[in-house]
């Protein structure tokens, strides 16, 4: 149904693979193991981290594949993609805390991070053409 990844992303998803086992591993093991106390909370969002940029690389890169076509992205700005889709996570699991968290601050979070992403494609795109 859909195509295995180019060898160029093949080594990005096996590590996609590695850091999602990891994190999430990790996030069970520590959630079911241990007090919230300062250290293992910091560990906490380290771990979430790891497996939020797991989780998100292999769907960024289908997206990329689906809606790019012919121009392939470099893995940078797959991790980048994926990385900043952690960040969100991590932001609103730490508003979740205290309980700030709600949908119309959640939303423009989205929002901002896609307008961030959104302006360095554009910059991509500038110096990708100055290069030619």
């Amino acid at each position: 149904m859909f195509d295995q990844p180019s060898s160029p992303y093949r080594s990005l998803m096996i590590s996609a693979a590695i850091m999602a086992g990891f994190g999430w591993l990790g996030l069970i093991l520590l959630l079911f193991g241990t007090v919230p106390t300062v250290g293992p909370r910091w560990l906490f969002f380290f771990l979430l981290a790891i497996a939020l940029t797991g989780t998100a690389l292999p769907f960024v890169w289908l997206l990329h594949h689906r809606f790019d076509g012919e121009r392939s992205a470099p893995s940078s700005t797959l991790l980048r993609q994926a990385l900043l889709f952690a960040l969100f996570g991590e932001i609103c699991s730490w508003l979740q805390i205290n309980r700030s968290l709600t949908l119309s601050l959640a939303v423009l979070l989205a929002l901002g991070l896609t307008a961030v992403e959104w302006f360095l494609r554009v910059l991509e795109r500038g110096a990708r053409r100055a290069n030619r």
